[in-house]
């Protein structure tokens, strides 16, 4: 049996990194947790075929919003499958398009001024690392566009699902307006 935090190895890698800071935070509220952890309060009795898509690995924020990856389809490189935030108020969007996205936005330099300052030290380290490993940098191209067409996919697949009233909170959430069965255009 292996010992690795997960399947995809970017994954393990932060992991690894995460656990060398000895509990300091390189990003606000950014921490790991178990790999692939219980969704059922999301997707409500929504068939296991469904939950299995969605694959959770971290915390967003302190207050328990949630990162997880979105199975999309079944491509065996799981590190390229989006990245979507599950609000602890009810918020959600599709964060970034893959891992190296999601780790590009957590290099971004926090807007509040306690929150820079609390995770400076670890976040110059998280810098290096992610520029040394990924060659990623804080600041990089937009994934508008293709942002965009996923969040409408992520919307289409809960919509195969999700009751009238989750729908709607999804649809409101992602600001999408996308064709429901037996109810014409969502609002």
């Amino acid at each position: 049996m292996s010992d690795a935090y997960s399947p995809i190895p970017e994954l393990n890698a932060l992991k690894e990194f995460e656990d060398s800071l000895g509990g300091q935070f390189f990003a606000p509220g950014f921490e790991m947790f178990a790999y692939n952890d219980d969704l059922d309060w999301f997707c409500g009795d929504a068939p296991d075929a469904y939950l299995d898509r969605l694959i959770p690995f971290a915390y967003a924020t302190g207050s328990g919003s949630y990162y997880a990856l979105w199975r999309c389809d079944d491509r065996a490189d799981l590190a390229t499958l989006p990245v979507i935030c599950f609000g602890d108020e009810g918020d959600l969007r599709v964060e970034a398009c893959d891992l190296r996205g999601l780790f590009r936005l957590l290099a971004a330099e926090a807007e509040d001024p306690e929150d820079r300052d609390r995770v400076a030290p670890a976040r110059r380290r998280y810098l290096a690392w992610l520029h040394q490993n990924f060659g990623i940098t804080p600041t990089g191209d937009s994934d508008g566009e293709e942002l965009a067409e996923r969040t409408r996919r992520f919307a289409e697949w809960v919509s195969e699902f999700a009751s009238g009233d989750l729908l709607d909170h999804v649809l409101g959430a992602l600001g999408v307006d996308i064709p429901t069965p037996g109810r014409g255009a969502a609002l």
